[in-house]
């Protein structure tokens, strides 16, 4: 999935590109614009999934999950998102 590139000429708003190359820490513009397209796309396939739900019924979905977990303290045990492209190169 993305592997294959072309070149193409666009307008585009420079101080956006420049605070997206700045978030995202990318080494080129062309590396900020990847980037921002893939998460754009990650994040259109993962309203597909959530419209299309699992198949599973609301007692099932609720079977699923251990009621004991803490999710909250979870996620403070996660290190931040890197946005940069290197770090997925499956593009998921």
């Amino acid at each position: 999935m993305y592997q294959e590139r072309m070149k193409l000429t666009i307008n585009v708003d420079e101080a956006l590109l420049d605070r997206v190359v700045e978030i995202t820490e990318a080494a080129s513009k062309t590396e900020a614009i990847t980037i921002a397209l893939r998460e754009i796309d990650r994040r259109a396939r993962l309203v597909d999934v959530l419209r299309e739900g699992l198949g599973a019924s609301t007692e099932e979905l609720k079977e699923m999950f251990d009621p004991a977990s803490d999710p909250s303290a979870l996620r403070v045990a996660e290190s931040s998102a890197s946005y940069r492209a290197g770090a997925s190169e499956s593009g998921d």
